[in-house]
C-alpha cells in the first residue's frame, strides 16, 4: 500500500492538518507504481525535500488504459445520462469548496505561490470551471439536418473515449480543473499526469473525486515523468485523445508520437510571449498596475504572461519610474505570509533558467533598469525585473523566460505597435490600454493572439475560450469551445422511403 504524507500547517493564513495519499490512482483504488520507485517533491521555499510519492510507469499506464476502457464501455459514456455526470460534477464542485483552504494551502507548499493569490485566483476559477461543465453536462447535443422528405439525418456528438491529460506545474488545480471537467461532462475516461514538481492537489483532489462518488475507473492518476509516462501516453494506442499543456517543445514531440502511433486527437496549450501596448491616451495610473499584474502573477510562471511592455514614446518618460516603483513595492517572499505577493520560481532548474536570460540580456547589451538577482539565501526567489534598451532580436525579447522578467520598449505609432507586437514566434494573448474604444478595439482585431485584454490583462473565465495563435498550441480550452475536444461527431441517414 503506498503512503499517506500528513502536514501540520500552522501559518498566518491557514491552520490545520492535512492527509494526502502518495500513491497512484487506478480503478478507484490507491496503488504504488509496478517499479516501486519514489519521486522526490521539494518546496521551493527552502529546497528541502517535503515528501515522496509513487512513481508510475509505462506498465501502470497499460494498466490504467485497460481500467478506463472497461469503465468507459460498461459504466461511463453513453451508459451515464448527462444529468448524472452532472450531478457527480457538481458534489465534485461543492467538496472542493469545502476544501477549498486545504488546496490552497498544498499550492502554496509545492508550487510556491502565495496562499492569498491561489485562494482568490486559481481555487475560486477551479471551482467555478468544474461547476460550468456541470453545466453543459445534458446539454451535449447535435442537429437534424434536412436532406431529403425521404430521409431522417440527424448527428450524435459522442464521447471520444479514454483521454490522456498532462498538466503543467505553474497552475496545477486550475489546469485539471480546464481538462477533467470537459472530459467529465462529455463522458470520456480519463488518465491525468501531474507534473512530478507539483503533485499534491491533484493527488487530494483524486480523493474528492472519489469522494464525490464517479465510478472506478472513470478517473486514473499517474505520477511520474514526462519522458516516461508522459511519452507512454503520447505513444499509447488505447488512448483517443491527449491534452497537454506546457513547453512548446515537449508540445512538439507530443504531435510526433501522436501521429507515429494512432493519430489520436491532440490539443496544446502552449508558450507565449506577450504583449502589453500602454497607448499615449491610456488610464496610466491603471495601465501600470495591470501592465504589473499581467507580468509578475505567478511570479511571471504564466503562459499568458505580458513579459513585452510596448510603451507609446510620448509617455515612455513617465511610466517607467512609476511602473519601476511599482514593482519595487511588489513584496517577495513567504508563500503563506498574507502581505506577499510573489512566491519563489518552482525549482533550482527554473530559477537556473531564468537567471540564465537574465545573463543574456546583460551580454547582449540590454539595460537591468531594476531587479536581476536573488532574494534570500535559501529558495528559489527572484527580484521582479525590468530590461530596457533592448534590441528586437535579443533572447530576452524573442524567447519565453517563464518568470518574472519584462521588456520596457518604446514605440512610435499604432501601426508601428501592430508590427512590433506580432514579430513572435507565438501567440496566446495579448493586452491593449487605451481610452479610445475604437482605438483600442482596432489594435485588437489586428494582433495575432488567442486572447486580447482590453485594460486588463490575465483575467480568465470558464465559460471564456482561451488558447492560442502560431506556435502557442492548437485547439482552445474553456468555454463551449472545450467540449468539442472531448467528442466526436456520427451522422446518422435513417431512410424512410427510398426505393432503388
Amino acid at each position: 500500500m503506498p503512503e499517506t504524507f500528513v502536514h501540520k500547517f500552522d501559518t498566518p493564513v491557514f491552520k490545520g492538518e492535512v492527509s494526502v495519499p502518495l500513491g497512484l490512482y487506478i480503478d478507484g483504488k490507491w496503488v504504488d507504481g509496478a517499479d516501486g520507485t519514489t519521486i522526490d517533491v521539494i518546496n521551493p521555499s527552502n529546497g528541502k525535500l517535503i515528501t515522496k510519492i509513487a512513481e508510475g510507469t509505462p506498465k501502470d499506464l497499460d494498466n490504467a488504459v485497460k481500467v478506463a476502457q472497461r469503465a468507459f464501455d460498461t459504466v461511463w459514456g453513453l451508459h451515464t445520462p448527462g444529468n448524472q455526470r452532472a450531478r457527480l460534477l457538481n458534489k465534485l464542485g461543492d467538496l472542493m469548496e469545502q476544501n477549498a483552504e486545504i488546496l490552497a494551502a498544498l499550492e502554496a507548499l509545492d508550487n510556491g505561490k502565495t496562499f492569498k493569490w491561489a485562494m482568490r485566483a486559481d481555487i475560486s476559477h477551479s471551482i467555478q470551471c468544474i461547476r460550468y461543465y456541470a453545466g453543459w453536462a445534458d446539454k451535449i447535443f447535435g442537429q437534424v439536418i434536412e436532406t431529403s422528405e425521404a430521409k431522417l439525418t440527424y448527428t450524435r456528438h459522442e464521447p471520444i473515449g479514454v483521454v490522456g491529460q498532462i498538466i503543467p506545474w505553474n497552475f496545477p488545480l486550475q489546469m485539471m480543473a480546464w481538462k477533467i471537467g470537459p472530459a467529465l461532462a462529455t463522458g470520456c475516461t480519463i488518465i491525468l499526469k501531474p507534473s512530478e514538481f507539483t503533485p499534491l492537489t491533484a493527488l487530494y483532489m483524486s480523493k474528492l473525486i472519489d469522494e464525490a462518488g464517479f465510478p472506478a475507473g472513470v478517473f486514473n492518476l499517474i505520477n511520474g515523468y514526462g519522458h516516461t509516462v508522459g511519452q507512454a501516453m503520447a505513444d499509447h494506442m488505447g488512448i483517443e485523445k491527449i491534452a497537454f499543456t506546457g513547453s512548446t517543445l515537449v508540445g512538439r514531440k507530443i504531435m510526433e508520437s501522436a501521429a507515429k502511433s494512432n493519430l489520436k486527437k491532440v490539443t496544446l496549450e502552449l508558450g507565449g510571449k506577450s504583449p502589453s501596448i500602454i497607448m499615449d491616451d491610456a488610464d496610466l495610473d491603471e495601465a501600470i498596475k495591470w501592465a504589473a499584474f499581467g507580468i509578475y502573477f505567478n511570479h511571471g510562471q504564466c503562459c499568458c504572461a505580458g513579459s513585452r511592455i510596448f510603451v507609446h514614446e510620448k509617455i515612455y518618460d513617465e511610466f517607467l519610474p512609476r511602473f519601476t516603483e511599482h514593482t519595487k513595492n511588489l513584496k517577495v517572499g513567504d508563500p503563506f505570509d498574507p502581505d506577499c505577493f510573489q512566491g519563489p520560481q518552482i525549482s533550482q532548474q527554473q530559477y537556473d533558467r531564468i537567471m540564465g536570460y537574465i545573463d543574456s540580456g546583460k551580454s547582449e547589451g540590454a539595460t537591468v533598469h531594476y531587479g536581476g538577482h536573488r532574494i534570500g539565501q535559501e529558495g528559489y526567489f527572484i527580484s521582479p525585473t525590468i530590461f530596457t534598451d533592448t534590441k528586437p532580436n535579443m533572447k530576452i525579447v524573442q524567447e519565453e523566460i517563464f518568470g518574472p522578467v519584462c521588456v520596457v520598449i518604446k514605440f512610435k505609432d499604432d501601426d508601428d505597435i501592430v508590427a512590433q507586437a506580432n514579430d513572435s514566434v507565438y501567440g496566446l494573448a495579448a493586452a491593449v490600454f487605451s481610452q479610445n474604444v475604437t482605438r483600442a478595439l482596432s489594435t485588437a482585431h489586428k494582433l495575432r493572439a488567442g486572447t486580447v485584454w482590453v485594460n486588463t490583462a490575465n483575467m480568465l473565465y470558464p465559460n471564456v475560450p482561451f488558447g492560442g495563435y502560431k506556435q502557442s498550441g492548437i485547439g482552445r480550452e474553456l468555454g463551449e469551445y472545450a467540449l468539442a475536444n472531448y467528442t466526436a461527431v456520427k451522422a446518422v441517414q435513417v431512410n424512410l422511403h427510398i426505393k432503388l
